[in-house]
């Protein structure tokens, strides 16, 4: 079922110039190549394809902007920790990302962690960038590949990790474990708990 019936891809973005109008709410996601953003993505909003998955690592390469409904968006950031892009693209992300942080109309980051593989340096770089007043959750995804006790694990080593001011789950596209809380939470970001 399509959470967000209206979803549609909106723009890419090379340059913080070609983002849109800083208004209403907007929440990112972002992770590291291949841990199943696209997928986590996708199953979150309902939708089959709205986010690109793929087998390859660093396909998405640009801040591509999703409106969700009116005055309400999801921003698809680059895969970090894989260097397939060219040096001339990797340099500019982080002049994005940056202007991305300063928005006002962002109002949550996601964190999509492989559980097989726990927090990274990368993944903690990342909720620094987001800083102590953004609001930032973290999804376990492919937690269908962990035994219950694995993940539980992985869940309990995830939020020490993080320390406190970070949520985290598990999460799972393909059984859709944790979709529904995860759904709650960009809902509540969002400013709209979907009818």
């Amino acid at each position: 079922m399509a959470r967000f019936p209206q979803a549609r891809f909106l723009l890419s973005a090379a340059a913080p110039a070609q983002f849109p109008a800083d208004s209403g709410a907007e929440v990112a996601f972002a992770g590291r190549s291949n841990a199943g953003k696209s997928s986590a993505i996708n199953a979150i909003v309902g939708r089959q394809a709205l986010a690109r998955a793929s087998k390859t690592p660093g396909r998405t390469r640009l801040i591509n902007f999703f409106e969700l409904s009116a005055g309400r968006r999801l921003v698809d950031l680059p895969g970090y920790g894989y260097a397939s892009a060219p040096e001339s693209e990797r340099r500019t992300w982080p002049r994005l990302l940056e202007a991305l942080r300063q928005r006002s109309s962002l109002q949550g980051l996601f964190v999509i962690v492989d559980a097989r593989r726990g927090i990274t340096e990368g993944d903690l770089a990342l909720l620094e960038w987001a800083g102590p007043g953004q609001r930032a959750h973290v999804l376990l995804s492919k937690a269908d590949k962990l035994s219950g006790s694995d993940a539980r694990r992985a869940l309990s080593a995830a939020a020490a990790a993080v320390g406190e001011g970070v949520s985290v789950q598990v999460f799972s596209a393909h059984t859709h474990a944790g979709v529904e809380e995860a759904h709650r939470m960009l809902s509540v970001w969002l400013g709209d708990a979907e009818k």
